[in-house]
């Protein structure tokens, strides 16, 4: 196991993530749509909010811990679905899963991962963990799939929203983003240079996606399963099917992709168990707001009659408290665990939660707090949020 007690923050697992992990997966992890503004405001704008430093203050007996959506966690943050999580290290899914249990959180795996829901249930022992979906065409393969969920003991349906089409990011377009690598040149040359990830890759089955591939009709071959998912997601998506789903689901739902007020009362109006402030990473609507500049008037507009949390620019403990301060229950993180995936694998994730954990944990006493629940605005600075 690497000694790990020098990375000290996200950013050093980031720098190591950009070195091992073959380019095109790392930029479709780190980057955005258009421009990249709501990206790079996603994380910028949680450094304009400042903190209230309080002293004389007693700080024993702190805690983290709290619950989403009644599930106890050891602190406001779970990890979100990302995609292609696979290909930034071998198995990736299972590694993120497994250091999730063992912390104490909750885990997300995406629709479009390579590891399947099955995979997942095998290797953390069937512990509960949560499904994100994405809307298709192909009803009867939601069904199914929403029945593979069941089987595999997820406690909750996590309901993508917000890309009934899929927003254009250049990196992707530019690198050829497949999955596996196409054996060009260019990916040859870039392959040759990360040992560690091909390596990896060699030792493993998993380089598709898992949920899709010999589960989807028509999808029997890498090529066949390319143009079904360029052809499934459903730009005729409403919430009429955000109400089909729940009712075939029937347990808790989460709807993720919410950027608006009037449109968190519709998610309290469809009966969902909590709602997501996410703007997918900045990755489909560029010029849109940051999730944190949305958080507070979708918190004020429903936050008494839903668990709204948010993800988006998340990197560091702050960042949860101030989050949780401006109204969110909860917290997901994407980029900052797939950084410590990429830099490290499973070691790697557990760090990143480390690195966050502690960062809140010092930051809440500082500002005068013991116990995350008792967290609120009055810990920042009037003028800056």
């Amino acid at each position: 196991m690497p000694d790990l007690s020098k990375i000290t923050c996200i950013e050093d697992l980031r720098a190591i993530a950009q070195r091992r992990v073959p380019k095109m997966f790392y930029d479709y992890a780190d980057s955005g749509a258009w421009t990249e503004g709501t990206y790079r405001a996603n994380e910028s704008d949680f450094q304009k909010i400042k903190l209230r430093q309080r002293v004389a203050v007693n700080m024993e007996g702190r805690s983290t811990r709290t619950t989403m959506i009644g599930q106890d966690v050891a602190m406001p943050v779970a990890i979100a679905p990302t995609g292609l999580t696979g290909m930034q290290h071998a198995d990736g899914e299972i590694l993120g899963a497994r250091a999730a249990k063992a912390f104490g959180i909750p885990f997300t795996l995406s629709t479009m991962s390579i590891c399947s829901l099955e995979d997942i249930a095998e290797h953390t022992d069937r512990h509960p963990f949560w499904f994100q979906l994405y809307v298709m065409k192909d009803r009867d393969f939601i069904e199914r799939l929403i029945d593979r969920a069941k089987a595999a003991n997820v406690s909750a349906l996590q309901l993508t929203l917000d890309l009934q089409i899929l927003g254009q990011r250049h990196k992707d377009i530019k690198n050829g983003l497949s999955t596996p690598p196409k054996p060009t040149i260019k990916n040859l040359i870039n392959l040759a240079t990360k040992p560690r990830w091909c390596m990896g890759m060699l030792g493993t089955r998993r380089r598709t996606f898992g949920n899709i591939a010999g589960h989807a009709k028509g999808v029997k071959d890498l090529s066949s399963l390319s143009s079904w998912t360029a052809e499934q997601f459903d730009p005729a998506l409403s919430w009429a099917d955000v109400e089909w789903i729940k009712k075939r689901w029937g347990g808790k739902l989460i709807l993720k992709g919410i950027m608006d007020a009037e449109d968190a009362r519709l998610a309290v109006a469809s009966g969902a168990d909590a709602l997501i402030v996410s703007n997918h990473g900045g990755r489909q609507l560029d010029g849109a707001p940051s999730s944190i500049a949305a958080l507070p008037a979708i918190a004020d507009a429903v936050g008494s009659q839903i668990e709204v949390w948010m993800d988006g620019g998340v990197r560091s403990g702050q960042d949860v408290l101030k989050a949780r301060a401006l109204g969110a229950r909860g917290t997901l993180i994407g980029r900052s665990f797939l950084y410590g995936l990429g830099a490290y694998g499973q070691e790697g994730v557990t760090r990143a939660l480390q690195i966050i954990h502690k960062e809140l944990d010092v930051t809440m006493a500082f500002c005068g707090r013991t116990q995350i629940d008792d967290v609120r605005s009055d810990i920042l600075l009037p003028g800056t949020f």
